[in-house]
């Protein structure tokens, strides 16, 4: 998962660990631990399956440039740290053609545009203390992959950005299903989005499922793990029907595929 060094410096742990703009880390530890980064104290999150045991998620962003993340685990008056060595992803470049409006705007739609900005915001920077899954994530769809997370992205030729999510190949009126239990907080049709649906999994963990041409979910419904949520579409800023599937943790949209896997993990 990770490549770890384990260095010994005044008596005390160092460990170093590579990993990639975009992904997630996560590190086991006991209830007896503290684990800070820049003096300020990490949630612990309960494991899933282990008495007595508790995981921290780090996100790293994708927008973040090479460097070192340094983290201090304090156990039993014993002191380690944990330094992440942030390393560039080998993301590939997409050219997209799509309806210009979506790439420029009209002015009668910044307003909205800016709206739908600051709800995101606002839900992401939300960390709802309870834990709403107790399984394993189920990956959204069982098709091919046509869009991978943090491609580079260039639209009708000027606009550049980045994939924040994975795109599922998904015929319009494709059934969605949620990966796991949770609470719906958007189920609404958005300006770049489309019709799309979040749902809060607790502890500042968020799945969202976007260009759906129709939801079957409202705001504040509880869901359970593979409850249908709509039909996949193509609405929004698209090529074409597709599910375009993303996770948020602090409010950092990180590889989807990744964090499954990681979170997964802690069940076998």
């Amino acid at each position: 998962m990770y490549r770890v060094f384990l260095i010994f410096i005044f008596l005390t742990n160092i460990f170093a660990y590579e990993i990639t703009n975009g992904k997630t880390f996560l590190f086991e530890t006991d209830k007896n631990s503290q684990i800070l980064k820049n003096n300020k104290e990490l949630p612990l999150l309960k494991h899933p399956t282990k008495k007595d045991t508790y995981f921290i998620l780090v996100p790293i962003a994708y927008k973040t440039k090479a460097k070192e993340i340094q983290l201090l685990h304090v156990e039993n008056n014993k002191k380690e740290k944990i330094v992440l060595h942030v390393k560039q992803g080998a993301y590939k470049k997409e050219t997209l053609k799509v309806n210009p409006k979506k790439v420029k705007p009209p002015k009668s739609e910044e307003n909205r545009i800016y709206k739908e900005y600051l709800e995101s915001k606002k839900i992401y920077a939300t960390v709802t203390p309870s834990r709403y899954w107790k399984k394993p994530f189920l990956m959204p769809l069982k098709s091919k992959i046509t869009s991978d997370y943090g491609n580079a992205r260039v639209f009708n030729g000027s606009l550049k950005s980045f994939h924040s999510g994975t795109d599922f190949r998904a015929p319009t009126g494709t059934k969605l299903k949620t990966i796991n239990n949770g609470v719906v907080v958007v189920a609404s049709k958005r300006y770049y989005s489309g019709n799309a649906v979040i749902i809060d999994h607790g502890e500042g963990i968020y799945s969202s499922y976007s260009h759906l041409s129709r939801i079957d979910v409202k705001v504040g419904q509880k869901v359970k793990q593979a409850e249908v949520i709509g039909l996949s579409g193509a609405t929004g800023r698209v090529t074409g029907p597709h599910l375009h599937f993303s996770i948020i943790i602090e409010s950092k949209k990180v590889d989807p595929l990744d964090f499954i896997e990681k979170i997964n993990s802690l069940f076998n």
